[in-house]
């Protein structure tokens, strides 16, 4: 079983391994098929070879975790969002940054990057239903709640980089700082230093797992801001006596992971260590074993001792590529049910080819572009996060 990860013999735990249910109730806007999506016409492969040779240092190519393998050959370098970002603006010779990620995270590195550099997405239908669900009308809605409740002077912002350029920019003007998965509490605990209470945007879970598990907070500490509902649902007195304001949103894919996928993995494969991310909800968390960021789950895999077994709760491409690179030891889909990330998965080798034959030619496209207003306070709130005490100049 260890290292098969692609059709395997079909056992139970090798269609729990390789998730081959498929779920027609899942999210609107999240595919659940069944199976991975195929691989693209191999004469694409050639095709994008010659047009990174003809482009040269002229490109940096960044491809994130969740990316499909056909894509991830062709990164320069790997990893999760910011990191990728930070590594564009270190390349300030790359006249073209190809983003192979969502918009988001474009976005991310044309604040960083500099004028000189144009930053690309293979396919802007790529973007982010987590990001999608904080629009920056409805987050400063929220404030105007919040201060007709009389709290907006003592809450300090803090939103997670799986956000829009323009919710990062709401947050600097508004004195709070950006997190990610790994540093998410360290910046609560300086959130509580500069005020009484957080606005946590736009992953509840994340904000949840991280106020209760890790700062000792209670669950009924936080209450759900719905955006679509007047007062977010809530009454004055329950904002007023939050510590914590978690907005409605979450990830779709980290969403589907229950505490009965935690169950039934542990029965089927007995000693099985079961990893998470934090985007998953509290009760699947709570039953884990451990959890971590991307980066935490890939040095948890490979620090491992062989032999041993995991069942990794995040998004399908990047445990199967572990599973791959691990053939010493089993590794375990969390999910009966093929989820990998839609939106993601836009970032084809198609688009791939498409943009980077077009950027040899001269014609740029797809260019993602934060205006000057927005680049600055959303700086000015990464910065704020890159100067919290005991964080490292690279923030997975």
């Amino acid at each position: 079983m260890a290292g098969t990860f692609i059709d395997p013999a079909p056992s139970p735990l090798a269609l729990l391994l390789l998730g081959r249910e498929a779920d027609s109730s899942s999210e609107r806007g999240v595919e659940c098929p069944g199976d991975l999506p195929p691989a693209s016409d191999p004469d694409l492969i050639e095709r994008a070879k010659r047009a990174k040779e003809t482009l040269g240092e002229r490109v940096f190519i960044l491809g994130h975790h969740y990316q499909r393998d056909e894509v991830i050959q062709f990164a320069d370098v790997t990893g999760d969002s910011f990191k990728l970002a930070q590594k564009a603006a270190a390349k300030p010779q790359a006249e073209f940054i190809v983003f192979c990620g969502v918009h988001f995270m474009a976005e991310s590195a044309d604040i960083l990057t500099g004028e000189n550099q144009q930053v690309i997405l293979p396919d802007l239908a790529a973007g982010c239903s987590m990001a999608d669900m904080a629009e920056i009308t409805q987050v400063e809605q929220c404030w105007a709640d919040l201060t007709e409740a009389g709290v907006a002077g003592v809450t300090i912002p803090i939103t997670y980089m799986n956000s829009t350029a323009a919710i990062k920019a709401f947050t600097g003007r508004n004195g709070g700082s950006i997190c990610t998965s790994s540093n998410a509490q360290r910046s609560l605990e300086w959130a509580f230093q500069q005020g009484e209470k957080v606005l946590f945007l736009p992953d509840q879970h994340l904000g949840r797992n991280t106020a209760v598990r890790d700062l000792g907070l209670s669950l009924e500490d936080c209450v759900v801001y719905n955006p679509n509902r007047p007062l977010g649902g809530l009454t004055k007195e329950q904002i007023q006596n939050a510590k914590v304001i978690l907005w409605k949103g979450h990830c779709s894919v980290h969403g589907r992971f229950t505490p009965d996928c935690v169950d039934s993995v542990r029965e089927k494969v007995p000693g099985i260590t079961v990893i998470v991310h934090p985007e998953c909800t509290y009760e699947v968390v709570e039953k884990a074993d451990q959890v971590g960021s991307t980066e935490k789950i890939i040095a948890a895999i490979e620090s491992a001792p062989p032999g041993s077994a995991w069942a990794i709760g995040t998004e399908l491409n990047l445990v199967k590529r572990l599973a791959l690179a691990h053939p010493d030891k089993e590794i375990v889909y969390l999910d009966k049910t093929v989820c990998f990330c839609s939106t993601m998965n836009r970032i084809d080798l198609p688009h791939l080819v498409w943009s980077l034959e077009q950027l040899a030619t001269g014609n740029v496209v797809n260019q993602i572009k934060v205006d000057p207003e927005t680049s600055h306070w959303a700086r000015v709130a990464l910065d704020r996060m890159l100067a919290l005490p005991g964080l490292s100049a690279t923030v997975d």
